[in-house]
């Protein structure tokens, strides 16, 4: 069984080290994100968990410190789901923060019931998306400042099955599976864009599929679902597993990763033909900013 199951999931790893640069990992008090900012942690960052529960991500910060010796590890309020929110969170990171070299846009939901954001976006869209998106567009000029730097977008298979309904963005014909794959297709979608109007600043953009990962991200799937997951269980990866693919993109060098790219176990993947129509691309960025209110060129 385990030899099967290391065709599936790949190991890797690296001894790169990250002492003097900054790393910005929302939510990262669970899961994926926990793992990947202690990865970054043990390499020398200085690693800001961007979170919406402050007090689980003030102990994911404890627990950091006490598995990594001498990690340097703090904790900031971030709701995806308020603008407001995001806006604070962005004035408290220039406020505190001299240089910003790897945004970890990893939080997410997944599949739940309707409901929308502060601000009236349908949830899936616009935590996973458009709240990402924001974060992304007020931390630009300090990713510039800090250049070399890199934003990695967490993204998953399930894009393949997206299609992104500019007629419908606010849910009204709603259906779980259809809202959180048409926003894992925006953040393909984001990445391409992002990286062609910011290669040349220095700041480069990558899209991640982790896998199927034993994450609270199933907390709202059906028990059907549930049980034939279960059935594959020991394809599915831990979180640790998981944030490998993330870690990657943050720490190679830039020459050997190509901005704008998809990847998946480590390595450049493809990504389906709806996540490479630049068209599509141009007009989501278009219809983000109008949404949010902000001109972004």
């Amino acid at each position: 069984m385990q030899a099967i199951r290391s065709l599936f999931i790949p190991k890797w790893s690296s001894d790169v080290r990250l002492e003097g640069k900054t790393a910005i990992v929302t939510g990262a008090n669970v899961g994926i994100g926990k793992e990947t900012a202690k990865d970054l942690a043990s390499r020398g960052a200085r690693v800001i968990l961007a979170c919406r529960d402050m007090a689980k991500g003030e102990q994911a910060a404890c627990d950091i410190m006490r598995e990594v010796k001498g990690a340097k590890v703090v904790a900031r309020q971030l709701d995806l789901a308020d603008t407001k929110s995001i806006c604070q969170f962005a004035e408290n990171i220039y406020n505190t923060e001299k240089a910003l070299h790897c945004l970890i846009n990893n939080a997410g939901v997944a599949m739940c019931a309707y409901s929308v954001t502060a601000d009236g976006f349908e949830m899936q869209f616009g935590v996973n998306h458009l709240g990402h998106f924001f974060l992304t567009f007020l931390l630009l000029d300090l990713l510039k400042h800090s250049a070399p730097s890199r934003v990695i977008n967490l993204s998953s298979v399930s894009h393949t099955m997206g299609k992104i309904q500019f007629d419908d963005l606010g849910g009204k014909d709603y259906h779980p599976v259809r809202a959180y794959t048409q926003s894992k297709l925006a953040n393909v979608l984001f990445t391409r864009e992002l990286a062609r109007r910011t290669e040349a600043l220095g700041v480069m953009a990558y899209s991640v599929d982790p896998g199927l990962v034993r994450t609270e991200i199933t907390r709202h799937l059906g028990r059907p679902l549930v049980d034939i997951i279960k059935i594959f269980d020991f394809l599915i990866k831990t979180p640790a597993e998981g944030a490998n693919t993330t870690i990657y993109c943050a720490v190679t060098p830039e020459n050997q990763l190509l901005t704008g790219g998809y990847y998946k176990d480590c390595a450049i993947a493809e990504s389906c033909r709806a996540a490479q129509d630049d068209g599509t691309a141009l007009m989501l960025w278009a219809v983000s900013c109008h949404l949010l209110g902000i001109r972004w060129r």
